[in-house]
């Protein structure tokens, strides 16, 4: 293996579902930045429009599609057309996800089944839809962005926990039933990654003070820091690059030390 390309993505097709902002968005554009070519989804017209000129901004040309990841039909489509104009997807990257705060005692079990479905059961039907092509090329990297409810519980997301916790298991099955056509399937777990939908936890209160939040989450971790989206690039670029080769059914958790860490005495 050439160290000097060992991380390149040229020749490849990505496809980074909800990738039209945030986690996803960052993600897309190192792999742009390694040379694949980029393959996007969203849920809506508008959030395809923005993702494109976001993209387009930062000088990529980025393929997008409107797609319910959790319609194993509307998926197929979606494949179908993605391998007939563009070419079979090399590196699938499950971003998508959605979560419910809600104590589990007041939750519904509709509202839990939603969370499941898009955490879980979407990852399944992509994943489900990506492997024919890669079994046939026998290549492939097929990434799932796990989270540290992977591995860890806390209030009012049960869904999420549970949810998540399951793609643990489903990356690690993938990787064990499909290694053999040198198929690789890992995870990322993103610790608390400073991004618009957490910037409230983040800003400073009316007498200077952190956020009760920010402080819990700065005491909570080795860095004494959020994490950012850049912070992700290079993990998501080694597991989808010839670097990661001989990785397979792994959880690489980017969260400044979290969860090896206790915490600061009071």
């Amino acid at each position: 293996m050439d160290k000097k390309n060992m991380f390149s993505l040229e020749g490849k097709i990505a496809l980074v579902t909800g990738g039209a902002h945030g986690i996803g968005f960052a993600i897309a554009e190192s792999y742009a930045e390694a040379g694949a070519t980029v393959v996007f989804n969203c849920s809506s017209e508008a959030s395809l429009e923005r993702g494109l000129a976001a993209y387009k901004e930062k000088g990529i040309d980025a393929h997008g599609y409107v797609c319910d990841v959790t319609d194993e039909e509307a998926v197929k489509k979606m494949i179908a057309d993605i391998e007939e104009k563009i070419g079979t997807v090399d590196i699938l990257v499950n971003n998508a996800g959605m979560i419910k705060r809600i104590p589990m005692h007041e939750m519904s079990a509709d509202e839990f089944r939603k969370v499941v479905d898009v955490d879980l059961n979407a990852p399944f039907i992509m994943a489900k839809a990506v492997l024919p092509g890669m079994m046939k090329k026998k290549a492939g990297k097929i990434i799932n962005i796990c989270s540290m409810m992977s591995e860890l519980g806390r209030e009012t997301v049960s869904a999420y926990a549970a949810a998540k916790g399951g793609l643990k298991m489903l990356t690690k099955n993938i990787a064990s039933e499909y290694g053999e056509y040198n198929i690789q399937c890992n995870g990322i777990g993103p610790g608390y990654i400073a991004t618009s939908q957490t910037a409230p936890l983040r800003e400073r209160q009316a007498d200077g003070s952190r956020h009760p939040f920010d402080q819990f989450i700065i005491a909570k971790t080795p860095a004494a820091r959020w994490g950012t989206v850049e912070d992700l690039k290079g993990p998501a670029v080694f597991l989808a690059s010839e670097a990661s080769d001989f990785v397979n059914g792994h959880i690489l958790y980017v969260d400044g030390g979290i969860l090896a860490y206790i915490g600061k005495q009071p």
